[in-house]
């Protein structure tokens, strides 16, 4: 039997009370087929909370310096940052295991790029469905369907990574095994069978300033923590318990979702397609992983999401294909929804716990943003926390976590509103839209889509206003930085810049010079770069252990000698301190990879100035300055960074 949702209704909202409401595409909530019960937070009530158990002494309690409350994409990514630094943290899991079935599957471009500074991209790459192109089909003159045009998924030279997909709970999976192995111990930290029931923040309560009350197996139990980050949904109990609630609204547009086994002699079913019937309404195809299984998206126009079946879902797929012959030869789940799009009005307490995912923002699935910007929100938070509890950095930069990310979800909300009415039958037809006009569109909102988009604000982590964009005019203070190939001066090997950028912790400074500025000049900046290291690299550290020190130069490759290059560029690194010579790289040609020798040009830098271009432990660029200017250099890093004692 194809599992659906016990109760069909709003997206990411209350349905019916004991009914546990499976999300379509890419929402960020995972779901299994247990069922749950939320009476204490009744349908329209959804800013209702009352504390549900009394903290009293008896209970079982246990200080941790991290409570991360749900396991899913936010969670463990933040978790993941946590285990790098060491820090002791627990993942509280409603669930009773793993999550098995996820409904979200959509990993965007820049999400893959952080798996690839996380270690993880290979095995991501290897299992998932790679999204290379999109087809546009809609009515031709005769009223049937027909494909009017095709276009690349992702804008050309955007990312050297693309579109994929692949199921949220091997996604999970891959992250819990690598924070298993970062951890060391052989677990991960989670515990199952965790119903976070209260948190707050507790006045004048030292270093462990926040209280959850959690049922485990039927046990109270009574957590203390430095910090807190909320990771547990929609109806997250965090956000409810700290009083804050969910802005925004729902409209009256019914999708339907279904995974099947098509059987058909559609020409584009293994490819992601847009179609757009006569009559019929709007259809929308995810190819899924294995070469089999796809994904619909069914526009039911005049439908009640509670009254559809699944045989609906059947007859409104065969209608949206004809001519083209199509039946289901399984479904393996299926889901009606009415899209509701809401930002919860805080995004902290006290800046001691945290939101984030759809405990904090709510969208349609149809942009596939769900998953991805819950875990680039996990990723923001987890490294600054880990950077203010082991001394890195001030509590100060924990405050940039609600700056930069509660700007994305009102961004997100924005766009969503405006992507969604572009599969609206009836808003095109009111407007006059033309099929070409939803093309352009559609592929206009790529970018974004992407997840390339995303442009943070000036803080004590980001200096966009006090940049020269002269410099690097291809690069942009607050937005991620993009990779580029590059030739690594010790082996000749080619490879993109970004894999030697890994999200480690640490901050990359990348100093671009041109060939006779490295063999003669670089020494005095060198030198200058090495004081700063000094200043902020711990008593018995290495030189990198802070501050990823990585030069680019363009020449060619022959022209260069590592012996006449600064010792900065070759610190002593790894158990057994060697000098690390695949810190240099050259911007020239190699016959290995297409598009090497372009480096100063995708960043807008000219060769003979220069440029340092300061890279967040995150990926975003920070600072872009002048070769010289190492006094703002300083000056920026001393915001951000303590000084080593």
């Amino acid at each position: 039997m194809p599992r659906r949702s016990a109760g069909a209704g709003e997206l990411n909202c209350p349905t019916l009370i004991g009914a546990h409401h499976l999300p379509p595409h890419d929402t960020a909530k995972e779901t299994t087929d247990i069922s749950y019960n939320i009476q204490l937070n009744p349908p329209h009530s959804e800013y209702h909370y009352e504390y549900p158990l009394t903290v009293t002494n008896s209970m079982t309690s246990e200080k941790v310096q991290v409570l991360i409350c749900g396991g899913g994409s936010a969670g463990l990514t933040a978790a993941i940052w946590l285990a790098r630094f060491g820090i002791d943290f627990k993942i509280l899991e409603r669930r009773p295991g793993p999550l098995e079935i996820g409904q979200a599957d959509g990993v965007q471009c820049r999400t893959v790029e952080i798996f690839e500074s996380l270690g993880l991209s290979e095995k991501l790459l290897k299992e998932a469905y790679h999204v290379m192109e999109v087809a546009f089909w809609s009515p031709g003159d005769n009223g049937q369907l027909q494909r009017k045009d095709l276009a690349y998924d992702t804008e050309e030279g955007l990312s050297h990574l693309h579109h994929v997909i692949l199921n949220q709970a091997r996604i999970n999976d891959m992250m819990l095994q690598e924070i298993i192995r970062l951890r060391g111990n052989g677990t991960s930290g989670v515990v199952y069978n965790s119903q976070v029931e209260s948190v707050r923040v507790l006045d004048d309560a030292g270093d462990y300033p926040v209280e959850a009350v959690v049922s485990q197996n039927g046990e109270t139990h009574r957590y203390r923590a430095q910090y807190a980050i909320g990771c547990d949904g929609a109806h997250s109990t965090v956000r409810k318990s700290l009083g804050f609630k969910m802005v925004g609204d729902s409209s009256d547009s019914v999708w339907g979702v279904m995974d099947v086994y098509p059987i058909t002699n559609f020409p584009d079913i293994r490819k992601k397609a847009m179609l757009q019937s006569q009559n019929n309404g709007n259809l929308m195809i995810i190819p899924r992983e294995g070469d089999e299984m796809v994904r619909f998206y069914i526009e039911l126009a005049g439908a009640r999401a509670r009254d559809v079946t699944e045989q609906d879902l059947i007859n409104k797929v065969k209608g949206i294909f004809h001519p083209y012959d199509i039946d289901i030869a399984r479904t393996v789940w299926w889901s009606a929804y009415v899209i509701g799009q809401r930002v919860a009005d805080h995004f902290t307490k006290d800046f001691r716990v945290f939101l984030t995912g759809d405990a904090c923002h709510t969208h349609s699935p149809k942009a596939g943003q769900g998953m991805n910007v819950s875990l680039q929100d996990g990723f923001n938070i987890g490294w600054k926390m880990a950077h203010v509890l082991t001394g890195r950095a001030p509590p100060s930069v924990l405050e940039t976590y609600v700056l930069e990310r509660q700007q994305t979800a009102e961004q997100l909300i924005e766009f969503d509103r405006s992507f969604s009415k572009l599969f609206s039958s009836e808003h095109r037809k009111t407007n006059g839209l033309s099929a070409q006009h939803f093309r352009d569109k559609f592929v206009e909102a790529g970018r974004y889509t992407a997840g390339m988009a995303t442009n943070y604000q000036s803080s004590i982590l980001t200096c966009p206003a006090d940049t020269n964009d002269s410099v690097a005019s291809g690069l942009t203070a607050g937005m991620r930085f993009p990779s580029a190939p590059v030739v690594r001066l010790s082996d000749t090997k080619p490879l993109q810049l970004n894999k030697v950028l890994p999200a480690d912790g640490r901050w990359h400074v990348l100093t671009f010079c041109s060939g006779d500025y490295a063999r003669k000049g670089l020494h005095e900046v060198a030198s200058e770069l090495d004081n700063l290291v000094k200043m902020f690299t711990p008593s018995g550290g290495h030189a990198d252990t802070v501050i990823n020190n990585t030069l680019i130069v363009k020449a060619e490759r022959k022209s260069v000698q590592i012996d006449q290059l600064p010792e900065i560029f070759f610190p002593k690194s790894g158990q057994y301190s060697l000098r690390n010579v695949h810190r240099v790289f050259v911007d020239d040609r190699s016959p290995y990879l297409l598009g090497c020798g372009q480096a100063f040009s995708k960043y807008g830098i000219d060769a003979e100035k220069g440029a340092i271009v300061v890279v967040r432990p995150d990926s975003y660029v920070a600072r872009i300055l002048p070769l010289s200017d190492t006094a703002s250099l300083l000056s920026f890093l001393e915001g951000c960074l303590h000084k080593a004692e």
